[in-house]
């Protein structure tokens, strides 16, 4: 079946895998879509803080981190679905993750700068 909707990069090679699969690589796009929308959140949540005149400067780029990190988070989302998707229908192996590192090392650094932010200001 042809759809101008469905791209063709995915859509246009090999067989239908078994739906399941599928399902299940979409939820896991979804679960990413919904993870870079709390990161995203985290990020207005601290531009919010940046009000209170307590080292705006840190605060706001904290936000900006978090912000372009989820919409990172989104892009690598639907990148890794669309190439698990055509690996599924080609039936290779499926790829490894390429965002997990480094959105993990992000938000590991950002809870780093909360953390000294907090202690700095507890003293």
């Amino acid at each position: 079946m042809t759809d101008a909707r469905r791209p063709r990069s995915v859509y246009g090679v090999g067989e239908d895998p078994d739906p399941r699969f599928s399902l299940a690589n979409e939820r896991t796009a979804l679960a990413a879509i919904r993870t870079s929308l709390a990161v995203i959140a985290g990020g207005v949540a601290t531009a919010a803080l940046v009000q209170l005149d307590v080292l705006p400067g840190a605060l706001r780029t904290i936000a900006v981190v978090l912000c372009l990190l989820g919409g990172l988070m989104a892009l690598g989302g639907l990148r890794r679905w669309r190439r698990v998707e055509r690996a599924l229908r080609l039936r290779e192996p499926l790829p490894a993750p390429e965002l997990l590192g480094p959105a993990a090392l992000v938000v590991a650094a950002v809870a780093v700068g909360v953390i000294v932010l907090v202690v700095w200001f507890a003293l």
